[in-house]
């Protein structure tokens, strides 16, 4: 199974590569110049010790400047293509790691929002940051050293037997012996990388989590169990590393310790040839010089499996991201906003999140166009997954939903969510300017529209008193402004935007009273005509509504007006009740 996993694994690794197959030829050429021109450098060594001893024949001063030059000449053109090799292998690298990492944040933007919603950002962002970077390493030692070890061991096995068969097959048959051993400790490697792994996305998600809810933590003195858990948690990432990293680390001194044997017998069957006469003393010097050049691969290669093993561990939770399901494909349908009346009927909705556990079951809403319509309810009662269902960040198990006679589904998902301006209790804000936060909603908006949005949302009197108006740079989630001011932000956004339909969950839940009776009016202009979806705790905000759904444990047990509601003294009216001491 896991080997299983580890091709798959390596098959989509290689269809990241094919598009860089140019590169790799060229990388491929200069390997083998710097491996060729390397494994000249023994023979032109020898070749100079011959021209110094006796036994070979007279000494010969005068050509030993030459042949020192050949070696040096050798020796720097083999740098040239290993240095070219070097910048060739970190261009495909780090262009296959930016692809890889490219697809995975498109594929963000195309998953479903349940995959979202049941993984924790921190792994997310470990998978696209930590394990990507640890690919990366492996990657590049795959590509700098493993190349040039094969052709290195190709090269040096022609050049010896063309000095030495018989000393050749010697040292042929005992080189295995380092291989056998990488294989067997890189097999016990690979279930300790994936361990760590995991564990380092688990430190990661953890961190996260604790450093943006610092102020949660503080405020509840949760100070010291943040301490025990993460210390805990740091604890098993640690224990799984040093477990990883040490069985990985036997690789290289159990290949050196068969390659220094490898040596030891060339040297000494060497010594006993060179003098029955079999070979020079330059020759044995050349062949040394290639049992060690021969054996020196055989440890980087070992090397590189143990990093490619993690490596291939982190590319596989890369991979896994990227094969998740994304959302269909809808029909190729565009609706035009201007077309859209606002007709929306849900028609017997059922719905889930986890298939054992119903929420909603048989819903019935039908809502004309420019009506406005107030969902309430206790918590959990099913209010935002029904707004979830109109935006279609799910689908219902059971049933469809109606724009104007057109079942959703039929309508492609930006389509339709263009068609609907949110304003949610939790705002979001990219990092930039307040004026980009604003014509996020229309990016073709001038700045006039802008301000007028601003000023509609009664939000243009505190931008101009920050420090550069609209052009005031504001952090990641709106750092640096109230949280009143953030949603204010929020509401300017669809003021400009000025879409055919309206969700407003708790839309003015963080701004003070006064402000809000302002932004009350505002929206019930901008609701003049659209199809408005108004989620409301304080019952007060909903007595214009043209029609209220009261909720609870995902069914719509009443609706009605305000005043009709509270003739009923039902369920709406206990809950009337609850805010207001009194009912008139």
């Amino acid at each position: 199974m896991k080997n299983s996993s580890g091709k798959k694994t390596l098959s989509k690794l290689l269809s990241y590569t094919k598009k860089y197959l140019p590169l790799e030829m060229i990388l491929l050429v200069c390997a083998l110049g710097s491996v060729v021109f390397s494994l000249s450098i023994p023979v032109l060594t020898g070749q100079a010790v011959d021209l110094l001893t006796p036994g070979a024949g007279n000494i010969d001063m005068e050509s030993v400047p030459e042949a020192a030059l050949k070696v040096l000449a050798a020796a720097l053109i083999s740098a040239f293509f290993q240095y070219v090799t070097s910048r060739l292998g970190n261009r495909i690298t780090y262009s296959v790691v930016r692809d890889i990492r490219n697809d995975a944040i498109e594929k963000i933007q195309k998953l479903k929002i349940s995959y979202l919603d049941s993984h924790r950002t921190g792994d997310l962002l470990s998978r696209m940051i930590s394990d990507a970077d640890t690919f990366a390493d492996g990657l590049l030692m795959g590509f700098t050293q493993l190349f040039t070890g094969i052709l290195t061991i190709i090269g040096t096995l022609i050049f010896m037997v063309n000095l030495n068969p018989f000393i050749t097959l010697l040292v042929v048959c005992i080189t295995p012996l380092s291989l056998v051993v990488a294989k067997i400790i890189a097999t016990r490697t690979h279930s300790m990388f994936k361990v760590q792994s995991e564990a380092r996305g688990s430190l990661t998600e953890m961190t996260e989590e604790m450093i943006s809810s610092q102020k949660v933590v503080r405020l509840f003195g949760y100070e010291d169990d943040v301490r025990v858990f993460f210390n805990e948690t740091d604890k098993k990432l640690c224990d799984a590393s040093l477990k990883a990293v040490f069985i990985s680390s036997l690789v290289n001194p159990s290949t050196r310790f068969v390659n220094s044997c490898v040596y030891a017998l060339v040297g000494a069957g060497g010594a006993l040839y060179c003098l029955a006469g079999g070979i020079t003393v330059g020759g044995l010097t050349a062949f040394l010089g290639y049992a060690s050049q021969y054996t020196k691969p055989f440890n980087e290669i070992s090397g590189v499996v143990t990093e490619f093993q993690n490596a291939l561990v982190c590319a596989a939770r890369i991979f896994e991201l990227l094969d998740e399901e994304s959302v269909i494909e809808e029909a190729p349908d565009p609706v035009s906003k201007d077309d859209v009346r606002g007709n929306v009927k849900m028609e017997d909705i059922s719905f889930s999140y986890v298939p054992d556990k119903p929420l909603i079951e048989g819903l019935n809403v039908q809502a004309s166009g420019g009506m406005r319509v107030a969902i309430v309810g206790p918590t959990g009662c099913g209010k935002t997954t029904l707004i979830n269902l109109l935006m279609r960040f799910y689908d219902p198990v059971k049933g469809r939903i109606l724009v104007d006679d057109r079942d959703i589904r039929d309508i492609s998902r930006k389509d339709l969510r263009s068609c609907y301006g949110m304003v949610l209790q939790e705002t979001w804000l990219k990092a930039g300017t307040v004026r980009d936060n604003i014509r996020m909603g229309k990016p073709s908006a001038s700045d006039e529209e802008v301000i007028a949005a601003a000023k509609a949302s009664h939000a243009h009197g505190f931008i101009k008193r920050l420090e550069n108006g609209y052009d005031t740079v504001i952090g990641e989630e709106g750092e640096g402004l109230s949280q009143g001011q953030r949603q204010l932000l929020c509401i300017s956004r669809v003021m400009l935007a000025l879409p055919p339909m309206l969700i407003l969950d708790e839309a003015t839940s963080s701004i003070d009273t006064r402000t809000e009776l302002k932004i009350q009016s505002a929206f019930a202009k901008l609701m003049t005509g659209r199809t408005s979806f108004i989620v409301a705790h304080r019952l007060s905000t909903i007595k214009e509504a043209d029609i209220i759904l009261v909720m609870k444990d995902g069914h719509v047990i009443e609706q009605g007006t305000h005043d009709e509601l509270l003739n009923k003294k039902g369920f709406y009216y206990d809950l009337y009740s609850a805010q207001y001491a009194s009912v008139s």
